[in-house]
C-alpha cells in the first residue's frame, strides 16, 4: 500500500499524500516516523485536504514530529473545521474551552462542540453535555446535559455512560432512578472506568 500511495503522492495526489502520512504516523508498512507523517500531511493540507489539515493540527497540538505550537494547531483545525470535519470541530471546541492558542471562550467552545456533536462525534456530544451540566457557555440545563450524555453513551463512550449513571443516581435532568444508574455504571465499569466501578 505504501508503494502505491507513494507513487500517487509524488504526482501530487492529496488523498495519497494524506494516506501516506497516516501510514507513517501509525507505522503501517513503514517504520513509525512522525516527522515524515507531518511532511506528507502538510503537502495534502496545503491542497485543502480536510483530514490532513485536522491531522496536522493534532501534530502541532501534541508536538509530534514538530515543535508544539497551539496557535498553529488552531490554524489547521480551523481550516479543517470550516470544511465540516467533525474531529477538527471537536478539537477547536477543546482549544476554546481550555484557552490553548486562543483566549478561553466557553461560548465559542459550545458552538464548535455543537457542530461536531450534530455530526455524531461522541467526544463532542460528551463535552457538550458537560457544558450544559456546568453552565459553561450556555445556561445550565441538566435535561439537555442528559440528552447529550445519552447520545455519547449510546455510542459506547465510557465517560458519558458514567455521567449518565450519575445523572440518574442524583435525579439531575431525569427522575431519580437507581436501577437505571446501575445499568449505566455497569456499561462504563465493564470498559474499565474506575469511577463507575467504584460507584457500582
Amino acid at each position: 500500500a505504501v508503494e502505491w500511495y507513494r507513487k500517487s503522492a509524488n504526482q501530487g495526489n492529496a488523498n495519497a499524500q494524506s494516506n501516506l502520512g497516516g501510514m507513517y504516523f501509525n507505522g503501517h508498512g513503514v517504520s513509525q516516523d512522525y516527522v515524515r507523517a507531518v511532511q506528507w500531511w502538510r503537502k495534502a493540507a496545503d491542497q485543502g485536504d480536510s483530514d490532513a489539515q485536522s491531522n496536522l493540527g493534532g501534530m502541532y497540538f501534541n508536538g509530534h514530529g514538530i515543535t508544539q505550537d497551539y496557535v498553529r494547531a488552531m490554524e489547521w483545525f480551523r481550516k479543517s473545521a470550516n470544511q465540516g470535519h467533525a474531529a477538527a470541530q471537536f478539537n477547536l471546541g477543546v482549544m476554546y474551552r481550555n484557552g490553548h492558542g486562543v483566549s478561553q471562550d466557553h461560548v465559542r467552545a459550545v458552538e464548535w462542540y455543537r457542530k461536531s456533536a450534530n455530526q455524531g462525534h461522541a467526544g463532542a456530544q460528551f463535552n457538550l453535555g458537560g457544558m450544559y451540566e456546568n453552565g459553561h457557555g450556555v445556561s445550565q440545563d441538566h435535561a439537555r446535559a442528559v440528552e447529550w450524555f445519552r447520545k455519547s453513551a449510546n455510542q459506547g463512550d465510557a465517560d458519558a455512560q458514567y455521567n449518565l449513571g450519575l445523572m440518574y443516581r442524583n435525579g439531575h435532568g431525569v427522575s431519580q432512578d437507581h436501577a437505571r444508574a446501575v445499568e449505566w455504571y455497569r456499561k462504563s465499569a465493564n470498559q474499565g472506568h474506575a469511577g463507575a466501578q467504584f460507584n457500582l
